[in-house]
């Protein structure tokens, strides 16, 4: 089976992106008074007249400075004849006149000169931008330290200190995964273009204003400056902009309340969608319009693994929209620019102040609260509802839940805590002792989300229940609803199909679009039928999963009217592919929808290309594989499978399907040796050492297959499928007493399951 589209952004190695906390100056590039861009951009020095303060705000901050061109003032690195040696490369870093230049290795890994074009980013640390051929911009993996020297900055490091990164590798600075023009772009700059010519491989990216601008957010201001210039603004409610950000509100304590409430409720959240543009873990499905709702342009990554860990706790670098929208500050109508600045980008107030704006500091900033000294690092509300997680070596963010820290589920699921992220030398199970004796207990350690979003890894069906309560629950934020809805679609089940028709109805894109990713699990004909009528979904990103999941519907099957419509999303949705096609994973993406439509021809074009992007990535390799057996290429499967391996030894996939290959070809001992080994490095979910189990058993070893899925069961003692497998082993091996025993286990999960009752009939 191809992977699917939900890997598309992930390479065999979690990477880090590119630094996008929008730190780095370039000039103004403002049009003169009447000169207009074709669009409408004027530039934000023509806003300064009007907005003095919101312009002197915004200048020099990490809006500002998110990029700028190479020069005395913007350049921090040590350029003075500076070494550094990385994996065996000595890079020197110099200056010819007035330029900042650094020898590295290039493309073919020989030792090159390059001349710095542009720097990006300001704190805690600098990038710096590299021409190479095809219009490309790279940014180059060796990044200057910008903290003071006493907090152990001021010095070049590696972005991938504990890896060995060469020019063969697709982290290397000259690969795809370093590419300003598709990664970084969008987000550092205004009214950007990347025009990527597929054919020739090559990028003529234009931009109207080099840094993030006034017009990056509220869009296109020609309209605005000219009703100001006439003076009738007052007579136009949306002041002639795309967009209205003036979201934050007033805010007041009412009568026996220590925490504030909105005082009017938040009508919408564009100001949040459209700082999601840029802090979210997203991709880009077409072209940005300013005011509609952000799934209407990007699709946007769930609280899945290994992005997110099992209590939506941030663990890969996913910035701070999908943490903000699960949070009970979301839910209360709190938008980005109640606690930060959106011209400045600081906080409100230092420190505790911010939080003191709405939680009254005589109740939340006190001992009796957080339990730690005054001016203690226990007292700052941030470090324990908002913790930090280092990327990129040196840069720490705050998770933007806003949780409670919770080390009881440490304990049971092995979470991160606030608690011991701060006593690293003491236990989860300490943290947990010290808040009990604090008076603190918690009651729902064994009915948490998380523990359901735990479960629902290893496939054990208690979950269920409590995912379904989850995605149905309408005072639940939308965004654990989708992911709940997510994680339920992938038990296959009844829940899991009422549960997706209910949301499919949703008002909210996000529960529709998690909906319709739920229901991929149906058989082809069913699946049309329910998603058929859903083709003119007003959301795209909707409209895209749609595509994706009916990938696979014959169009036989279709009267003239519907093959019509579907061929219609089937275009929009291969467009839409087709504006990111310089990135692998989109390749990828597009092989795999290619697969589906059996149109094996151009899906193999799809992964080769994938792979010249990208020749280290896993999925594409196994996508090619799976395709050459379904067209009986077997050599070329093989030679696919033995470059996965070689790719990824340590990771189990490669090893699981070189090991069905052997399976299939009658080869018994290799077969078994290599589902041994994806077995042993399964660390996440069970389906390796599930089929390594069934294989031992087929290749006549019954006794060390229940052995296997024994150990399985005590790790996952609710799914189905061990316990089916157990009571069918013990069975056949005269354990009758065992067999009955994992039957009456296997009973309330299955109930309606004819199998299970003819096990039952012939006792």
């Amino acid at each position: 089976m191809p992977f699917p589209a939900a890997v598309i952004n992930v390479p065999y190695r979690i990477t880090l992106c590119l630094y996008l906390a929008l730190s780095a100056t370039s000039p103004v590039l403002a049009l003169p008074p009447g000169q207009l861009d074709a669009e409408g951009y004027v530039g934000s020095a023509a806003c300064a007249s009007c907005h003095a303060q919101e312009y002197q705000a915004w200048q020099n901050s990490h809006h500002d400075l998110a990029m700028q061109e190479a020069s005395e003032e913007t350049v921090l690195g040590n350029f003075a004849d500076a070494k550094f040696s990385y994996n065996g490369t000595l890079t020197r870093f110099f200056r010819k006149g007035e330029d900042f230049w650094l020898e590295t290795d290039g493309p073919n890994g020989d030792l090159t000169p390059y001349r710095v074009e542009y720097v990006f980013g300001l704190q805690p640390l600098q990038q710096y931008l590299l021409q190479l051929t095809g219009g490309r911009l790279q940014a180059l993996s060796i990044a200057w330290d910008s903290r003071p020297a006493s907090e152990g900055g001021q010095r070049w490091f590696h972005l991938y200190p504990d890896d060995a990164i060469d020019a063969r590798d697709p982290l290397h600075w000259t690969g795809p995964y370093q590419n300003w023009n598709s990664r970084c772009a969008e987000c550092h700059s205004t009214k950007l273009e990347k025009k990527y010519d597929p054919a020739k491989q090559e990028y003529s990216t234009t931009w109207f204003e080099l840094n993030v601008g006034c017009e990056a957010c509220h869009g296109p201001a020609a309209r605005h400056l000219q009703l100001a210039r006439a003076g009738t603004l007052a007579e136009h409610p949306d002041s002639g902009l795309a967009v209205d950000l003036a979201e934050r509100g007033e805010w007041a304590f009412s009568e026996n309340h220590s925490i504030a409430a909105r005082q009017q409720a938040l009508a919408g959240s564009q100001q949040v969608e459209s700082c999601g543009r840029c802090h979210a873990r997203r991709g880009t499905l077409g072209e940005y319009h300013y005011g509609q709702h952000l799934l209407d342009s990007h699709r946007l990554s769930l609280l899945e693994d290994p992005l997110y860990h099992p209590d939506g706790q941030v663990h890969d670098e996913v910035y701070v929209y999908g943490s903000f929208r699960q949070s009970k500050m979301y839910q209360a109508g709190v938008v980005c620019s109640n606690c930060h600045d959106p011209h400045s980008n600081q906080l409100r107030a230092p420190d505790n102040g911010v939080c003191a704006q709405c939680h009254q500091a005589a109740t939340y900033d006190s001992p009796q609260h957080h339990h730690h000294g005054t001016g203690s690092t226990g007292a700052i509300c941030a470090d324990c509802h908002m913790p930090e997680t280092t990327y990129m070596v040196v840069d720490p963010r705050r998770d933007h839940s806003m949780r409670v820290p919770r080390p009881d589920l440490s304990v049971v699921i092995d979470t991160p805590n606030a608690c011991n992220q701060c006593h690293q030398d003491e236990s989860a199970l300490w943290a947990v002792d010290k808040l009990r004796a604090w008076g603190i207990n918690f009651e729902d350690t064994g009915s948490h989300v998380a523990r359901a979003m735990h479960q629902a890894l290893l496939g054990d069906t208690r979950a269920v229940p409590r995912l379904q309560q989850l995605a149905q629950d309408p005072d639940v934020a939308a965004m654990w609803r989708a992911s709940a809805m997510l994680a339920l679609g992938g038990f296959n089940n009844r829940e899991s199909y009422e549960t997706g028709l209910q949301l499919l109805r949703s008002d909210d894109p996000l529960l529709r679009m998690s909906a319709v990713r739920a229901l991929e699990f149906l058989p082809a004909q069913q699946r049309w039928q329910i998603l058929g009528t859903h083709l003119g979904d007003p959301s795209k990103a909707v409209r895209m999963e749609l595509a994706r999941v009916l990938a696979s519907v014959p169009r036989s099957q279709l009267d003239p009217t519907g093959a019509a419509a579907l061929q219609a999303l089937f275009a929009e949705y291969l467009a839409s592919l087709r504006l990111n096609a310089d990135m692998p994973g989109v390749q990828l993406q597009t092989g795999t929808f290619l697969t589906a439509r059996q149109q094996w021809g151009a899906a193999e074009q799809a992964y080769l290309q994938a792979l010249q992007l990208n020749p280290q990535l896993l999925p594409a390799q196994l996508n090619l594989a799976d395709l050459y057996r379904t067209l009986g290429q077997e050599q070329q499967a093989r030679a696919a499978l033995e470059q996965a391996v070689a790719t990824a030894p340590d990771q189990g996939a490669p090893w699981h399907a070189l090991g069905l290959l052997e399976s299939r070809n009658g080869k018994q001992q290799a077969a078994l040796q290599h589902l041994r080994k994806a077995a042993e490095l399964e660390h996440t979910g069970i389906r390796h050492r599930y089929v390594y189990a069934i294989a031992l058993h087929d290749y006549g070893d019954s006794d060390t297959a229940i052995r296997q899925l024994k150990s399985l069961h005590r790790a996952t003692p609710a799914n189905p499928d061990i316990l089916l497998a157990l009571v069918n082993y013990c069975r056949e091996a005269g354990r009758l007493q065992e067999a009955r025993r994992y039957a009456d286990k296997l009973k309330p999960l299955v109930p309606d399951s004819p199998e299970l009752q003819r096990l039952y009939d012939s006792r």
